[in-house]
């Protein structure tokens, strides 16, 4: 007869990414709907108004139509982007931030706001410690 021989089971995580549920922090939650690099700049032109794609892409600079396609969908998917399609031809998509997502834009400006108000300072610390450094 022979020998018995262990078997190795790896667990794999198979959930998706926005199946993962949200945590106790709400900072955490809210970061995590619009964190990256071209998410709050979406959403900020959003937040000034309804915007086809074509005027998105021009207004973001360095955005390729890929990435900002999946962007947008990825908010239309999380609920803080409406997209609007109307049956012309040529097709006519346009995209606004639902009731949810409309006070981001005024968190986003309040954001930036801060950023110009301590930004001298901000580099000042940041040149200080690459001398020190």
């Amino acid at each position: 007869m022979p020998a018995k021989t262990e078997k190795t089971v790896t667990v794999v995580n198979t959930q998706e990414p926005d199946s993962v549920p949200f945590s106790a922090c709400p900072v955490d939650n809210a970061l995590r709907l619009v964190s990256g690099k071209w998410k709050p700049r979406i959403l900020y032109r959003l937040s000034l108004g309804t915007q086809r794609f074509g005027e998105l892409k021009r207004f973001i600079p360095g955005v390729t139509q890929r990435i900002l396609t999946l962007q947008l969908r990825e908010l239309e998917h999380d609920g803080l982007v409406h997209r609007e399609v109307y049956a012309e031809v040529p097709p006519k998509v346009e995209y606004s931030l639902t009731p949810a997502a409309v006070s981001i834009g005024q968190v986003l400006m309040k954001f930036g706001e801060w950023f110009e108000e301590y930004s001298k300072d901000l580099n000042s610390a940041k040149e200080q410690n690459q001398k020190a450094g």
